[in-house]
């Protein structure tokens, strides 16, 4: 902790986290399969390096209860869910609404999230020869219209109207597939602009969002209010501004993100939730990859 302190004197301000009473997220996705091989194990493990609170990408083969128990055994929090717009496994939007929100509620969980645009149901959901995922993924959002950025925003809306007497607010978060110019606007431009603020809030993926040629210091001022959750994501400068899902990925603190700068930016745009992910490959083992991010992110003055 002495040298925590001594990092924030020299800045002239406090700990970042500290001084707004936040804990230093993680989205377990980071973890891999490890999560779903040892979840007890991954968890401890996750407690030990300094997390409190944890973001689920799917229940892990285990039901709501069984999580939550294996959360309370590592003396961790849940506030916030990725919840896919298709009905894939046992949580999704397309599903049981009434269902998924016993689920959150027995998490804890206050933001079910939308990790990914929904593809339209006329594309036909199979990769071409020698495709993987990510350029799958890339080719669906290159075939999409202004009218299914709509239907998706339009989709946000009803999930969201539909879980807030529940309690829980509906998100979506942003690869960088979102900012690629379509008839003179983006998609995220049309999520934004078309979803009901009451309804429905946003997750910025500040790793994606540079990846994708984009300032989220930009993006933040001129939507504040709108990003109440961050994926603390950070990329190393040889990343070429893409549309593509593409990324050179590095540990927090390690890459071209200005985070003294940025944490306070989103904070004071009304973000309330940071999460730390990073994208594979990785360097080094992942959960060493966590904690890097973790120990930067609790030195930061600002």
């Amino acid at each position: 902790m002495t040298g925590f302190a001594t990092n924030a004197n020299a800045a002239g301000g406090k700990l970042f986290f500290q001084r707004h009473g936040l804990p230093i997220g993680l989205q377990l996705y980071t973890l891999g399969s490890d999560a779903a091989k040892d979840l007890d194990g991954t968890l401890a493990q996750v407690a030990k390096i300094g997390y409190r609170n944890i973001e689920l990408a799917g229940l892990l083969g285990k039901t709501a209860p069984e999580m939550k128990a294996a959360m309370d055994r590592a003396g961790l929090t849940c506030t916030s869910a990725h919840i896919q717009g298709r009905a894939m496994g046992s949580q999704s939007f397309s599903g049981d609404l009434s269902k998924l929100a016993d689920d959150l509620n027995v998490l804890g969980v206050k933001s079910a999230v939308m990790p990914l645009f929904y593809i339209p149901d006329r594309f036909e959901l199979k990769p071409n020869l020698g495709e993987d995922g990510p350029a799958f993924l890339s080719r669906m959002a290159g075939q999409m219209t202004l009218d299914d950025w709509k239907w998706n925003a339009d989709f946000l809306n009803q999930k969201g109207r539909a879980l807030k007497s529940a309690g829980i607010t509906v998100g979506y978060h942003n690869h960088n597939n979102e900012f690629a110019p379509i008839d003179g606007t983006t998609g995220m431009d049309v999520l934004l602009k078309e979803t009901d603020p009451s309804l429905v809030t946003f997750e910025m993926d500040a790793g994606w969002v540079t990846a994708a040629g984009h300032d989220p210091f930009a993006l933040l001022k001129e939507h504040k209010g709108r990003f109440t959750l961050m994926h603390v994501k950070d990329i190393k400068p040889t990343t070429t501004s893409n549309f593509v899902l593409k990324q050179d990925p590095t540990e927090v603190g390690s890459g071209m993100i200005d985070w003294k700068k940025l944490l306070p930016a989103a904070y004071e745009s009304g973000v309330r939730g940071f999460f730390v992910e990073q994208e594979p490959p990785f360097a080094r083992p992942r959960i060493e990859a966590t904690k890097i991010s973790h120990d930067y992110l609790a030195s930061v003055a600002a």
